[in-house]
């Protein structure tokens, strides 16, 4: 269970770079096609890495925290449920501001800033279930 925990957690770590990546596809698509004579408007549904960042930020990455929070109360990880927690809680605050955000396009920032907060917490919360390294694997690889 304990390597199931990390998996997902750097699943999760993963998706927010497939989130910012998919994001800047889909804004440099859009100027790109603005210039070409596309006209943005009410009326535009967005581009592929729009549906992606889409996708993988409404289905994806929640559903990866929602199974990284149950599987954290079988896992044997010190502090792995507070960790799963905050990562849902997180991943929840992100859904918040992206909602948020079609309103009031300023918040569009901190939805930005707390992308960054999730890939660092689901960072911390895989590093909590990698075993150290031994003393002995240690001292190896301070000989090589």
């Amino acid at each position: 269970m304990k390597s199931i925990y990390r998996a997902l957690a750097a699943l999760i770590a993963v998706g927010v770079l497939v989130q910012v990546m998919a994001i800047g596809l889909g804004w440099f698509t859009a100027i790109k096609d603005v210039d070409d004579g596309l006209v943005i408007d009410k009326n535009y549904e967005g581009n592929f890495g729009h549906e992606v960042h889409g996708i993988v930020g409404m289905m994806v990455i929640p559903v990866l925290a929602i199974l990284l929070l149950i599987v954290s109360f079988f896992a044997r990880v010190a502090g792995g449920v507070k960790w799963a927690a905050i990562v849902f809680g997180v991943v929840a605050l992100q859904i918040a501001l992206a909602v948020v955000s079609f309103g009031v396009p300023a918040i569009g920032a901190l939805h930005g800033a707390n992308a960054l907060a999730l890939l660092v917490v689901a960072r911390i919360a895989m590093r909590r279930a990698t075993p150290a390294p031994s003393v002995v694997e240690a001292d190896q690889e301070a000989a090589v």
